[in-house]
């Protein structure tokens, strides 16, 4: 498990480093890593890595589409987050090929915390081909 601190309510932390890491230190030449995130109101996702604005404007068109507070009936008051969190997914899968993830020019894999700040667990397990 990785822990990741978060530093906010609603954020997308961009944590393609360390999945790239993990696959370093596992050795894969060729493969799956599958990142998973043991929470439900936090959320795994891939997207655009190399303009903020795009991680500005999730978050912005997630919190118009589901507000904060909302008209929910879930007494803890974080049903957003759940909502949120079920939208974006609890993982991914990463095709790895050469000792790489096979991602995208601009794509960058995120942790969408939607009830922080918390510390949050990130899975990573590795499929060798």
């Amino acid at each position: 498990m990785i822990d990741i601190r978060t530093t906010a309510p609603q954020e997308m932390i961009d944590i393609t480093r360390l999945i790239r890491d993990e696959v370093r230190d596992h050795g894969l030449k060729d493969g799956l890593a599958v990142v998973f995130v043991p929470h439900t109101t936090a959320g795994i996702t891939i997207n655009e890595n190399a303009d903020p604005d795009v991680v500005h404007d999730m978050l912005a068109a997630l919190e118009r589409t589901f507000p904060t507070h909302g008209p929910y009936r879930h007494a803890e008051g974080n049903s957003h987050a759940h909502i949120k969190a079920s939208l974006m997914g609890s993982s991914v899968t990463v095709p790895v090929k050469g000792g790489r993830l096979s991602l995208g020019t601009w794509q960058g894999i995120y942790l969408c915390e939607f009830d922080g700040p918390r510390v949050r667990q990130i899975e990573v397990q590795i499929f060798e081909r």
